[in-house]
């Protein structure tokens, strides 16, 4: 345009609005060149006398300048007004921009003064420029999808940074605009994420799509699109994905969450938005994202006449929603959108509310690590998160859990392997708590994890076997019926058998407590204290030395004052810990259930100070429970951790509050049932969305029904109104009550050789009459009819244990008509039939099983199960056992069963419906994971071979047995020498060489055979290989 005149660019502009724009266009390239940025910034002044603001030069020359006055508003001093063009492809502003930026004046100066900030949608750019004039921003970032209006706003900028000489306007600080603002083409937020921008402040006035064109975003924008394209683009887009696209604030919903990611922690976003879908609706928005949201300015706007309302009024016919609008500017009464359509159509003017909300992250870092965690392939739970709390203290623990579960989750392909007598980080978070907070010197090793209080107790007399004991009435709810109905007091004539405990209920007052004990003399005491009693140490002091003097063990419980709080109550208890040793003969029982959010969550933690007490309950809790759930242990560690961090922070030394990974980290454990090969995206998705939901109903944590079609597909098993439902953590509890059933009822519990060794401790442990069943290597150590009907003859009320389809430890598989022989042998004999699913579902060639044409009518045979394997969830386990009818009423008489929380059946369920759906993620993640497990067998089975061992090949599942043929009986190099290799010390042998830990032949049952799980993760699945065909070393020439 070098040379050209105003009444020439004015001819090339009268064309069409293409050639207007591309004539703008020219003028921006000159106003560009620091050579002729002043003579093109003149000429706009001359083209600006020659048209003037005339609303008619918009539509001959297709564009229109116009000065926006500024002064009107409050504590604008410097300009008076900014000089702004505008186009026909871009919004003209109007009511909704400027109640916006009567809004943005609402806050003080300092909000803005220095920062970096981003406007969204900023059209021709005339509210970034003028907060960059008034408020003198570092950085001033106006953001447009639309092309054409990146290119006016660039001329507005030049427009108002130069003045009609083409001279630069300084401010204050001796910079002009050009140093303060930037415009970008940018869909919302990409640019700053894009370039790693962090933002102080993002301001938007983002459209509400009432009717969204649902091709809108799938054409490629391009600068030289048509202008009403370019013009709805800036009005309309495609539905976000969100939950809000209902109301049309699907585009500022996304908005916020890409606010959430490039906004810094104490940073500020401020959003204009109609009142159309309600105060409520439009609120929530932001507060379901962890935001706090204040109104700062609101005032009325009359609906655009050519806005088609219709869409909402469909909206309220299918929903029980409501929006908001008003009869006229001066209506004062919300009507609904088909009342103001009516209204409308008969020629009355609406209006609705427009609002500026002023917003911030409430826990900014753990609110941004949740989004970051959504972002990454998990955007569809999205609307179901909700972090709008009514109480803070709700929101400070629940946040938290969530980022750290979100970091868990996004970090880490599988959950770890942890001790089943507790996670070592949450052991160490609790010792570390009771330091800091109670000046307590214990270590993790004095701590033992259960899921309950009432697990600990029973588990602690399981291991102890008293004949008599004292329990506080409040604490024996739990405890098994029999137990409170024996009576094996000296001098009594009740007979009773040798292994049965009595307990004796005592007041829940320590001074009747002590008169008990010193009466009946009890092998073990468990006891509570009362509020006035746990101020001082004296009443804890004087039951420690009324069982110390008669010599029973002591459990005393503090759940009731153990305190989850940065002040915490006087505790009379610790406060005599923090100073004594506790004797050897006491310990002390706490269950965490004082959270804010779930009153159902429970975690028991058990503190011993010596040694071999610990270790007899950590093996305990592994042989009755198998593990505490780790979820579960997580959210206690998060409200450990917040605390320690705040007492950090506060006034104690980083040395003490270190948490370390004690112990060997390095071990390869070939040893457990659990998978750790990477979970899938849907089931991590379903783990974090059963905590992020609230509100929760019945019917979404209800497993039966999903249980009920998963046991019929799977394994054709069928199920009656009469058949009993029940669920723990893992299926080994579940097994363990089953055991303790056949012992009331006196019968004989029948486990093939080449059971899982967990559970035939468990039996033993729990004292049942057990009998072995021999099985053949010929066949695989599988059952048969042969073996199992030699075994029935002899047995009295036998109750018969199936591992299938896959068995473990073996990974053999049963066929269904296998299975159907066998069970068709116990029907002979009338045995109770125990199916153990929990190791199945990962076969390696199709296994149908259709159970309901081999069941007996007169056959009792439970279904027990575990989702977790099948479902590739790691250590996320939901146990179940579909229970005969004839063993229901006997089940329910054994308290004591550690539930699972409703965060698992939630997941569980979610999990059950992706198989169920067959959601094709799903169901290509168990595909790909039953053939790696496949070539893993077949690779481990190859080394194996080659180091001279003697492998029977699995079917399916995450084991194998192989027996170290070359080995057994020869005599092996040591540390301490030479010794020779048998059953009995295999497994320290061979973990010494290789640092595998592995299963020997005592635990498998097959004499001489060993067990090897192998769904590790690949670096550690390398590492087993390596060092087990490094083994044969051991021999020596």
């Amino acid at each position: 345009m070098a040379g050209e005149s105003v009444d020439e660019f004015l001819n090339r502009c009268q064309q069409s609005g293409d050639a207007a724009y591309g004539a703008l266009r020219s003028v921006l390239e000159r106003l560009e060149d620091p050579k002729t940025r002043s003579s093109a910034r003149i000429f706009l002044s001359d083209l600006y006398k020659r048209v003037g603001s005339s609303d008619t030069c918009l539509q001959k020359y297709h564009f229109h300048i116009q000065d926006i006055v500024l002064d009107q508003y409050e504590g604008f001093q410097s300009r008076k007004k900014l000089t702004m063009m505008v186009i026909p492809s871009i919004f003209v502003p109007e009511d909704w921009s400027f109640t916006f930026y009567e809004g943005l004046n609402r806050h003080p100066d300092t909000v803005f003064k220095d920062k970096t900030i981003s406007e969204l949608g900023c059209g021709n750019g005339w509210i970034s420029i003028a907060i960059a004039a008034k408020w003198l921003p570092t950085k001033v970032y106006g953001l447009d999808i639309n092309p054409r209006a990146v290119k006016i706003s660039w001329i507005n900028l030049y427009l108002n940074a130069l003045d009609d000489n083409g001279l630069p306007v300084y401010d204050d600080e001796k910079k002009t605009l050009l140093d303060r603002v930037e415009f970008y083409e940018s869909d919302l937020l990409s640019y700053c994420r894009d370039n790693k921008i962090q933002l102080e402040r993002i301001v938007g006035c983002i459209p509400q799509i009432l009717n969204p064109n649902p091709e809108a975003m799938s054409k490629m924008i391009e600068e030289n699109a048509s202008e009403e394209f370019l013009h709805s683009l800036s009005n309309y887009c495609a539905l976000q994905g969100f939950v809000e696209d209902q109301f049309g604030l699907g585009l500022i919903a996304r908005a916020v969450e890409e606010g959430i990611s490039v906004i810094k922690p104490a940073g500020i976003m401020i959003f204009n938005m109609g009142g159309r879908p309600g105060q409520g609706v439009c609120r929530r928005l932001f507060e379901r994202r962890g935001v706090r949201v204040t109104q700062i300015w609101q005032t009325k706007i009359l609906q655009a006449a050519d806005t088609d309302i219709s869409a909402l009024v469909e909206i309220e016919r299918s929903s029980p929603h409501r929006f908001e609008f008003f009869m006229g500017l001066s209506g004062d009464q919300p009507i609904c959108a088909r009342t103001a359509w009516a209204y409308g159509k008969a020629g009355g003017r609406i209006s609705h509310a427009l609002s500026v909300y002023s917003c911030q992250l409430r826990q900014p870092n753990q609110v941004k690590k949740i989004f970051d965690f959504l972002k990454n392939g998990f955007q569809e739970i999205s609307s179901s998160l909700d972090l709008s709390f009514e109480d803070e203290a709700v929101a400070d623990e629940k946040i938290p859990f969530l980022a750290y579960l979100a970091s868990v989750l996004k970090n880490s392909s599988c959950f770890p392997f942890e001790p089943p007598a507790g996670s070592k980080r949450f052991c160490s978070l609790i010792a570390g708590f009771m330091r800091t907070y109670h000046r307590v010197p214990i270590n993790q090793d004095n701590i033992v994890v259960f899921p309950s209080r009432a697990v600990a107790i029973e588990s602690a007399f399981r291991l102890f076997s008293p004949r008599l004991a004292i329990v506080d009435e409040h604490l024996t709810r739990q405890l098994p019926r029999t137990w409170l109905t024996s009576l094996a007091i000296e001098g009594t004539s009740v007979d009773t058998s040798a292994d049965q405990v009595t307990v004796i209920e005592s007041p829940h007052q320590s001074d009747l407590m002590i008169e008990l004990i010193k009466k009946l003399k009890p092998q073990v005491v468990v006891t509570g204290l009362a509020q006035f009693e746990v101020i001082t140490s004296s009443s804890f002091l004087h039951l420690l030395d009324v069982t110390k003097e008669i010599g029973c063990r002591l459990f005393l419980d503090i759940s009731d004052h153990f305190e989850l709080s940065s002040l915490p109550a006087s505790n009379g208890v610790l406060k005599y810990l923090a100073e004594n040793q506790l004797p050897s003969h006491a310990a002390i029982i706490c269950g965490l259930v004082k959270n804010k959010v779930y009153s159902d969550l429970e975690v028991a933690f058990v503190i011993s100070e010596v040694d071999g007490i610990s270790k007899a309950l950590s093996k305990t809790v592994e042989v009755l429970e198998g593990h505490t759930a780790i979820i579960s242990q997580y959210y206690y560690g998060c409200l450990f951790h917040e605390l320690l961090a705040f007492q950090l922070a506060d006034r104690h030394a980083p040395a003490e509050l270190s948490v370390t990974e004690n112990g060997d980290t390095s071990l390869i454990h070939m040893d457990v049932d659990q998978s750790f090969l990477p979970i899938p995206r849907s089931v991590k998705a379903a783990i974090f969305e059963s905590f992020v939901r609230q509100n929760v109903s019945e019917a979404e944590v209800d497993v039966n029904p999903s249980i009920k079609q998963f046991v019929t597909n799977n394994y054709g098993f069928p199920t009656k109104s009469s058949t009993g439902f029940v669920y723990a953590d893992g299926s080994q509890a579940l097994f363990n009550k089953l055991v303790v059933c056949c012992a009331q009822e006196g019968g004989t519990l029948c486990l093939p050789a080449g059971t899982n060794g967990k559970y035939v401790a468990a039996a033993k442990f729990l004292k049942a009459n057990v009998v072995n069943i021999p099985t053949e290597s010929s066949d695989g150590f599988k059952l048969t009819k042969i073996t199992l009907t030699k075994a029935l003859e002899s047995v009295k009320k036998p109750w018969v244990y199936i591992s299938g389809p896959t068995v473990s430890p073996t990974g053999l598989v049963y066929s269904n008509e296998e299975m159907g022989v066998l069970l068709s042998t116990c029907a002979k004999f009338g045995a109770k039939v125990i199916i153990d699913t929990s190791f199945s579902g990962l076969e390696y060639s199709s296994t149908t099983w259709d159970l309901k044409k081999s069941l007996d009518a007169s056959l009792s045979v439970s279904l027990l199960g575990c989702l977790s394997l099948n479902m590739l969830s790691g250590a996320m386990k939901l146990g179940f056992l579909v229970l005969d009818q004839s063993l229901v009423d006997a089940f329910h008489t054994l308290p004591g069963l550690s539930k699972p929380h409703s965060t698992v059946k939630y997941a569980a369920k979610k999990m059950l419906a992706l198989k169920e759906e067959k959601a094709s993620d799903f169901l290509d993640a168990v595909s790909e994971t039953i053939k790696t497990l496949q070539g893993r067998s077949k690779r481990l089975k190859e080394v194996l071979e080659k180091s001279g061992w003697e492998v029977i090949e699995p079917e399916g599942g995450i084991s194998m047995v192989a027996k170290p043929k070359a080995y057994l009986n020869k005599i092996v190099k040591v540390k301490e020498g030479e010794v020779e290799l048998k059953d009995s010390n295999m497994r320290d042998v061979f973990l010494s060489h290789t640092g595998v830990c592995l299963n020997s032949g005592s635990w498998t049952g097959i004499q001489g055979y060993c067990r090897f799980a192998f769904a590790l993760e690949d670096s550690e699945f390398e590492k087993a290989i390596e060092s087990i065909a490094q083994f044969k070393s051991v021999l020596g020439n």
